[in-house]
C-alpha cells in the first residue's frame, strides 16, 4: 500500500498545508502517490497556497525536487516575495483548517459530502472540514 502525505495540520514555521503539498509532490516523483491524488495536484488546496505565497506550481515542484527541507523550501518561496505576516498566516490556516465546514452560501456542506460519501464516510457526520476528512480517510485518526 501506497503511504499518504502528512496530515494537512501539520506545520512548516506556522503554515499549516505547505508540508502536506511537499510530500505530494515527493511522493508522486518516487512513483509513490496514490493516482486519486493526482486530479488536485497544482489545484484545489496546492493550488490556492501556491497563490498565498506567490509561485508557480511547476517551478515550486522543481525546487521542491532540488533538495532539502520543509523549512528551506518555503524560505526559497519567501524569498521570490515577502514573507508571510503573522496575520496572514492566521487568516490562511484558520481558513484551511475550517474548509468544508458550511462553505455553500445556503450553508450547506456539499463539496466536503461528495468526498466523504466517495470514501464511504458519508454517516461520518464528526467529518466538518477538509482536513478532518483527510485524518480518517487516511488512517490517522478513526
Amino acid at each position: 500500500m501506497k503511504p499518504y502525505p502528512r496530515s494537512a495540520y501539520d506545520r512548516t514555521k506556522g503554515l499549516v498545508y505547505f508540508a502536506r503539498m511537499l510530500d505530494k509532490i515527493r511522493l508522486k516523483a518516487a512513483r509513490q502517490l496514490r493516482e486519486d491524488y493526482f486530479e488536485n495536484l497544482g489545484g484545489g488546496f496546492d493550488g490556492r497556497c501556491c497563490r498565498l505565497l506567490g509561485i508557480d506550481y511547476a517551478a515550486f515542484c522543481e525546487r521542491v525536487l532540488a533538495g532539502g527541507t520543509d523549512e528551506e523550501v518555503l524560505d526559497w518561496a519567501y524569498a521570490q516575495r515577502a514573507p508571510l505576516t503573522d496575520e496572514q498566516l492566521l487568516v490562511w490556516n484558520k481558513f484551511m483548517e475550517k474548509r468544508g465546514w458550511r462553505d455553500e452560501d445556503d450553508g450547506s456542506t456539499q463539496e466536503l459530502e461528495t468526498y466523504k460519501a466517495g470514501s464511504g464516510l458519508a454517516h461520518r457526520t464528526d467529518l466538518v472540514t477538509f482536513f478532518d476528512y483527510y485524518e480518517v480517510d487516511e488512517k490517522r485518526r478513526q
